[in-house]
Order: C-alpha cells, then structure tokens, then sequence
C-alpha cells in the first residue's frame, strides 16, 4: 500500500471536497473491487449496525448491498474536516426488486492514513420509502454531472 491515493492529509477544504467527490463518484459506479481500493487492506467499518474489517468483507458487502439497492445514485456533500479526518453527509436513491423506492440518508465520518487511504468509515443511515414520482435524481447510472444540483440545493 505504498502507493499514495491523493489528495493527502492534512486535509484542506479543497482537497477535503475533492476526496468526497472522488468516493461519490467510485460508490456510483456500483462496482464493489474497485471502491475497496480506496480503503486499507484493514479497513474498519461501522455501517448501519454491520461491522466489517478488511478489503474482502468491504466487496462482500457491497456486493450484497447493490444487489439489493437496485438503480443506485448517490450525493454526498462534505460536512466537516479536520487533518486526517472527514465527516460527509449524504443521500441516495434506489429501488428494492419490488419496484419500491426510497432515498437513504446519512452521515459518514471518515479517518485516513499517512497515504489517503480510508482506515475507518462509521456510517449511519436511515431509509424514507418515496414515490417514485418524488425521485429527484434522474442522471444516467453511473458518475453525478457536475450541473446537477448538490445536496443542499436540492434542499435534502
């Protein structure tokens, strides 16, 4: 794991939304290897009441989550940050295989090592079933376009 996955601590407020932005744009792509690469071999995670440790259990997850979470977007939006730590809050939309939808959200807080890997996500999330005719994420699967309106401009 020596090489360095920038922008680096000590965080700024730049580099800070531009690591939000980076774990908002891997998470959209809903491919379950290739986000784990941003976590510590040993990554710890708190997510909902799952506990998890380590790269493999992170694909696991993921994989049963986005089996489950079907049509998949998600915002993120920086919260706070402070040298190697960021707290985001967030929002996504999906559907169950029953057709039902709903917008999850949440707030993360985030801690890095020396070389801008994630050591440690604790997750906390709540999910509000929702019409799908109050969907408010409408882009094509896969990365946010940057004209689409932010978490608190969409007011959530």
């Amino acid at each position: 794991m020596s090489n360095p996955r920038p922008p680096l601590p000590p965080f700024t407020s730049k580099t800070a939304a531009q690591k939000v932005r980076m774990a908002e744009d891997a998470w959209n792509t809903r491919e379950p290897e290739r986000v784990s690469l941003a976590y510590t071999v040993d990554s710890v995670w708190r997510n909902r009441a799952e506990f998890l440790t380590g790269r493999g259990a992170i694909v696991q997850f993921l994989t049963r989550k986005w089996n489950k979470e079907m049509d998949y977007r998600l915002i993120k939006e920086l919260w706070a940050f402070h040298d190697n730590r960021i707290a985001v809050r967030f929002a996504y939309e999906w559907h169950d295989d029953s057709g039902q939808w709903f917008r999850s959200y949440g707030n993360e807080n985030w801690e890095f090592d020396e070389h801008g890997y994630m050591q440690r996500r604790i997750a906390s999330i709540n999910d509000h079933p929702i019409k799908e005719s109050e969907r408010k994420y409408h882009w094509p699967l896969g990365r946010r376009p940057d004209d689409h309106p932010s978490l608190s401009e969409l007011g959530l």
